[in-house]
């Protein structure tokens, strides 16, 4: 059972992740949401807060560098106890919250903020999950401390990742890697980046597994920087990548091609990475409720929730609705990064997060614009802005299309040959 209450030992972390948001993200946004591609030096200062809290112990996992899954122990359903209730019966097993969880929490806050800017802050990025999701425990402890970019879409083969034709070919100690790589967030100011390839293009996706590249590898080159429709404090970048020479042992995870299931362990990035995304999605639909509603509220619209729908303005209701979306969202989220933090697969539910939040908050985001009518559409509110923002989160780390089929996989027992 878990326990919809925020854990008391991650509560100083939300509370400085909300700070962070309100006091150093909102005055920035739009600053840097004009000055596409220049680097947020006040980033510098706040990567320096979260090293603090997690150095401290304080932090619990303050971003995506921290989001790891827990080993399963066997544990079934009924084996884990509620949250901080004190008391298990006999046979049941203590609940964990962990990383996951203070990473969804904390970046839910941020993106309150600016999902941009989050996305820019120094060793949080989300190919620092993707290291902590399939790295050994060596290769986790050699890239600590590094900012890591994730490189898998490439030109034609966008939402189909078992489609990757960026190849790695084994020579001696290293392996060589050739291809292209497109729409690669933090590429240019990242230190690392996860390049997912091919070991052998006729095996199809078993053979995918994804190699630590150093951004200063001269075999990967930047083409060049994306201009963008929203999140344009973060770089997106297109590398191109050609006879880059990489040592074997920066192959995450075993270097074996496994015709069952080989593509499982690649896949298991996603994992951690969805319930991320989702609560990116989550923070800016929170925010852009709470600033809606405060605007109707300097209006005379005042939504009541004890009162039926159809009793009250228009907007009232919309907002009204909106919030009961968010919260099925939410706790989506939460349930999906629980069940990491417990060793529990969780593939379809952070699917469903995923799905559920990146679409809820575009619709929120544009509907809030509406609602504020000639405010929500100018530069003097950042409701713009978030609606712009919002898009991508129904985007990247898979498309709504493709968190639909995953999930249409898994409640009918599918694998991806029978239901494409």
């Amino acid at each position: 059972m878990i326990d919809l209450e925020v854990p008391k030992k991650f509560r100083p972390l939300v509370a400085q992740a909300r700070g962070m948001a309100e006091e150093v993200f909102w005055p920035i946004s739009r600053k840097y949401d004009r000055a596409e591609h220049e680097y947020p030096a006040e980033l510098d200062l706040v990567s320096a807060v979260i090293d603090g809290l997690s150095d401290s112990g304080a932090g619990q996992g303050a971003g995506a560098s921290s989001s790891t899954r827990a080993k399963d122990d066997g544990a079934t359903e009924g084996d884990v106890a509620a949250v901080g209730s004190g008391r298990r019966a006999k046979g049941e097993r203590e609940n964990r919250n962990g990383s996951n969880l203070s990473s969804v929490l904390s970046i839910l806050e941020t993106c309150r903020g600016d999902v941009g800017l989050t996305l820019s802050i120094p060793r949080q990025g989300l190919g620092n999950a993707a290291i902590a999701a399939v790295a050994t425990e060596e290769q986790k402890a050699r890239y600590a401390g590094k900012w890591a970019a994730m490189a898998i879409t490439e030109p034609e083969v966008g939402s189909d990742s078992g489609a990757i034709r960026t190849t790695a070919v084994k020579d001696g100690d290293e392996y060589v890697i050739n291809g292209e790589k497109i729409y690669v967030t933090a590429g240019e100011r990242a230190e690392l980046v996860v390049v997912w390839a091919t070991l052998d293009r006729s095996l199809g996706k078993q053979a995918i597994k994804s190699f630590v590249v150093r951004r200063d590898n001269p075999g990967m080159r930047l083409v060049r920087l994306e201009h963008k429709l929203g999140i344009r404090a973060s770089d997106t970048a297109a590398f191109s990548l050609e006879d880059c020479r990489v040592p074997a042992e920066d192959l995450l995870g075993d270097p074996g091609i496994r015709i069952e299931g080989g593509f499982g362990g690649a896949m298991q990035t996603f994992d951690n990475t969805r319930p991320l995304v989702a609560a990116m999605a989550l923070g800016l639909t929170r925010a852009s409720l709470d600033r809606t509603t405060e605007l109707l509220a300097d209006a005379g619209v005042v939504p009541d929730p004890d009162r039926p729908a159809a009793t009250q303005p228009a907007a009232a209701a919309r907002l009204l609705q909106m919030e009961a979306d968010y919260q099925a969202a939410y706790l989506l989220t939460l349930r999906a990064a629980w069940m990491a933090d417990n060793g529990k697969p969780n593939s379809m539910e952070a699917s469903m997060a995923k799905a559920k939040a990146g679409r809820t908050c575009v619709e929120v985001s544009l509907a809030c614009v509406e609602l504020a009518g000639a405010t929500g559409y100018a530069e003097t509110e950042l409701l713009e802005k978030w609606a712009r923002d919002s898009k991508i989160l129904d985007i990247f780390e898979g498309t709504q299309q493709i968190q639909l089929l995953v999930i249409a996989r898994r409640l009918l027992g599918y694998s991806s040959r029978e239901l494409k």
